[in-house]
């Protein structure tokens, strides 16, 4: 499981051709579209989420204004998505907190 991951995760880098990845690894280009296909779906496991580096990933969207999310407080909201799990937390969090839902997450 870990290899397709690791080939889906490289084919998702701008620029990067599927096919050589594909050949470069013994595998048909099909074949790596069709595990990026699941890995979308969230079937493919959990992705290995730390950069070497010891980031993780961010993707920053934009938000919709304040009159049409009546529940947002103006205090922010952080949303983690994670194959087909979603955890949303509203508002400021300290440290802590967010610390402990990150582990909870993540693991």
């Amino acid at each position: 499981m870990e290899f397709k991951r690791a080939l889906v995760a490289l084919s998702l880098e701008p620029g990067i051709s599927v096919a050589r990845i594909a050949r470069e690894h013994g595998v048909n280009a099909n074949q790596v579209f069709s595990w990026r296909r699941l890995y979308q779906q969230g079937r493919l496991g959990l992705p290995a989420l730390m950069r070497d580096d010891g980031l993780l990933p961010v993707v920053l969207a934009p938000t919709a204004p304040a009159q049409d999310n009546p529940s947002s407080d103006g205090g922010g909201m952080i949303v983690l998505e994670l194959g087909q799990v979603r955890v949303r937390i509203e508002g400021q969090p300290n440290a802590a907190a967010l610390g402990q839902v990150l582990d909870r997450v993540l693991r």
